[in-house]
C-alpha cells in the first residue's frame, strides 16, 4: 500500500512555483528589454549628436527602472541603509558579490549615474550591452592582462571625467554570506584617480537564485553603504593594503549583521 507523505507533496509544489516564476522571469527580463528598444534609439540619437548630459540622465532613468522592475518580477525586496554616504563628486564604489541579482539591485538602489567594471563576456548579450555602454561600464577580459591594463587605464579616466564606477573585486559570485579575496590591483583606479571608495554590502541576494541552484525565490535583500574611504596622501603601505582594508570593513559589517565573530 503506498503511503501518502504530505511534505512531498509541499516540496513538489515549492519547486513547481520556483520553475514557473523564473521562466516567467526570463520572459518578462527580455521582453522588456523589447519594450526599450525606442528608448535605446533615442539614446542613440544623444550620442550621436554629443548631448552626453542629456544621454546620462535618460539612462540612469531608463535603466534604473528597468532595474527596479526586474526585482518585482523576482519578487526581491531591498532595504537601502546609510544612503546618505554617497559622496556627491565621483566615486568607486565597491561591493561583495553574492548573486545575480546584484547588479539590478545596485543600480535600482544607488541614487547616483554608474557603470560597472564587467566581465567582457557580457558584450555578447543583445540589448544589454547598448545599454553597458551608455553606461560608461568598463569591460575587463581575465584572459589578456594587457587588455585588463589597457581597461583599468580608461577606468581611471572616467572617473577623473566625474563619472562613478561599480566594481565587485572578487571576480565571481560567492554564492554565499562569505567574501572572498579581491584580486590584486582592483582599486587601482581609484588610486590612480584620487577619488574615494565606497564599501557597499549586499546581504542576503544570494538566496534568491543561487541557493536553489538556477531557480528564483522571492526574498529579502540588505543593502549598506558604509561611509567612503578617502585615497588622497595614501602612504605606499595604505596603498598596498586598500584593498584588503576595504573587504575586511564588508566582512566585519557581514559578521555583525549575522551575529557572529567572523564570516571571512
Amino acid at each position: 500500500m503506498l503511503k501518502y507523505n504530505p511534505l512531498d507533496l509541499k516540496l513538489t509544489q515549492e519547486a513547481d512555483e520556483k520553475l514557473m516564476r523564473t521562466i516567467l522571469w526570463f520572459i518578462f527580463f527580455w521582453l522588456y528589454l523589447l519594450k526599450l528598444l525606442p528608448d535605446q534609439a533615442k539614446a542613440d540619437a544623444l550620442s550621436k549628436a554629443g548631448r552626453t548630459e542629456e544621454l546620462d540622465a535618460l539612462v540612469d532613468r531608463i535603466v534604473r527602472k528597468w532595474a527596479r522592475a526586474t526585482l518585482w518580477a523576482g519578487g526581491v525586496r531591498v532595504t537601502v541603509s546609510g544612503a546618505d554616504n554617497i559622496p556627491s563628486g565621483p566615486a568607486v564604489i565597491v561591493s561583495n558579490h553574492q548573486g545575480n541579482f546584484d547588479i539590478p539591485i545596485l543600480l535600482a538602489s544607488l541614487d547616483k549615474p554608474k557603470g560597472f567594471v564587467a566581465k567582457v563576456e557580457i558584450q555578447k548579450m543583445p540589448m544589454i550591452r547598448t545599454w553597458m555602454k551608455y553606461l560608461n561600464c568598463i569591460f575587463i577580459d581575465r584572459s589578456d592582462a594587457r587588455q585588463s591594463i589597457t581597461a583599468l587605464s580608461g577606468a581611471s579616466s572616467l572617473l577623473e571625467s566625474g563619472h562613478s564606477l561599480i566594481i565587485f573585486p572578487e571576480g565571481t559570485r560567492s554564492k554565499s554570506a562569505r567574501v572572498g579575496e579581491f584580486k590584486a590591483g582592483a582599486l587601482k583606479m581609484a588610486l590612480k584617480a584620487g577619488v574615494p571608495v565606497v564599501p557597499v554590502v549586499i546581504d542576503g541576494s544570494w538566496k534568491i537564485m543561487e541557493r536553489q541552484g538556477k531557480w528564483i525565490r522571492p526574498g529579502h535583500v540588505d543593502l549598506r553603504i558604509l561611509p567612503p574611504v578617502g585615497t588622497k596622501g595614501l602612504s605606499k603601505d595604505e596603498a598596498r593594503t586598500l584593498g584588503e582594508d576595504i573587504r575586511q570593513l564588508i566582512t566585519k559589517d557581514l559578521a555583525a549583521h549575522a551575529g557572529k565573530d567572523s564570516i571571512s
